[in-house]
């Protein structure tokens, strides 16, 4: 009997008369799963149910269509639908050699296929390989609902570019120097309190509290997953930059901080784009994204001794995984925190014989 486990459900396998035959058996139990295979075997042989038709396997444009486009518009954020699921799915649409293939006809090669016409296109290699990573979403999805029996592999390009450049202090100052406002206050924010720019655009005058900590806190409220909501301190910078955009709009009592002519009210990703874009040639600094301002301060807070758990909780990562890379702690602070779990100093001193004696065994006596 060929029973084998697919996450925590049981699944049998044979072939007969040719035709191989795989269903799950919707069971976490062993013994019921090789009962439910052997009375199959046995109602094939008796001739009751014949060979089971196979299922008709629908074109990857009327899956998105019916199951994997109302499954992400409700599932997920909005910001992730607008900005990541649907561009995707409409440029998979538009490729038909793909759209009009099966499920169970796409492979690999489709994908790679699939690439390369996104790539004729003359388009970068981080938003070609953005519509591969929702093939790959949707090819897994189709695999884990029973609509094919395995998704492809689905492989990105190499070469993307990646948001990880660190801002040395020099390159701040310099860019700050020239920054237009509101470009400066945004960017130096975003580099004293490494929240992520949709955060950071999104704050709400009643989120920020004056009295709390040092120098008063912000609240986030939105962000990528639950864990990004948090209370973050503020630096004097912060604290001045708040204080001075909150005085000029009048004190108010609610309402957006970046407030703009924007459909949401507030700055979006595009409003600081052309400011952002002269301010890198007029401080001629190595070109970054306004993202990195966030990877520069979790570097230089993982720099200064800070641990992978604290800073998770400050930068609102979901794993401290993410968190983990930015932390490389230097052979002081190993030896600092073995000192302190095993309550004395290591290293050479010159009372050896003191140490050798203090943890070698007391010898009773003989007697002679």
């Amino acid at each position: 009997m060929s029973i084998f486990k697919r996450g925590r459900v049981y699944w049998y396998k044979f072939m007969w008369n040719g035709d191989m035959i795989r269903e799950s058996t919707r069971q976490t139990n062993q013994n019921t799963a090789r009962q439910m295979e052997a009375a199959h075997r046995a109602s094939l042989a008796k001739g009751e149910v014949g060979i089971r038709e196979k299922k008709v396997v629908s074109t990857l444009a009327d899956f998105i269509s019916q199951r994997f486009e109302p499954w992400a518009e409700a599932a997920t954020s909005a910001k992730t639908w607008l900005d990541y699921y649907r561009p995707g799915i409409r440029t998979i649409q538009a490729y038909k050699p793909l759209a009009n293939l099966r499920l169970n006809e796409i492979t690999s090669e489709k994908a790679a296929d699939f690439a390369a016409w996104r790539h004729s296109a003359g388009l970068q290699v981080s938003s070609i390989n953005s519509s591969l990573q929702v093939l790959r979403r949707i090819m897994r999805l189709a695999a884990e609902w029973g609509a094919i029996e395995i998704a492809p592999l689905i492989k990105m390009l190499p070469g993307q570019r990646h948001r990880e450049h660190v801002v040395t202090f020099e390159e701040e100052a310099r860019y700050l120097a020239v920054a237009p406002e509101p470009l400066g206050s945004v960017a130096a924010i975003l580099a004293d309190t490494g929240m992520r720019p949709d955060e950071c655009y999104r704050l709400r005058w009643e989120s920020v509290t004056w009295t709390n900590g040092r120098n008063g806190t912000i609240l986030v409220t939105h962000g990528k997953t639950a864990a990004a909501r948090r209370v973050l301190p503020l630096t004097f910078r912060a604290r001045n930059i708040l204080h001075h955009r909150w005085e000029v709009a009048g004190s108010p009592a609610e309402g957006w901080v970046w407030s703009a002519y924007t459909r949401s009210g507030h700055f979006e990703k595009s409003t600081l784009k052309k400011q952002h874009k002269k301010t890198l040639r007029l401080s001629r600094v190595r070109p970054f994204v306004l993202y990195s301002l966030r990877h520069t301060f979790l570097t230089r807070l993982g720099e200064s001794g800070c641990d992978a758990w604290t800073l998770a909780r400050i930068s609102g990562h979901s794993s401290v995984a993410m968190s983990a890379r930015y932390v490389h702690p230097s052979e002081d602070a190993v030896l600092f925190a073995l000192d302190r779990l095993c309550g004395h100093n290591f290293g050479h001193s010159g009372n050896t014989r003191e140490r050798t004696l203090a943890i070698k065994p007391q010898l009773s006596p003989s007697n002679d």
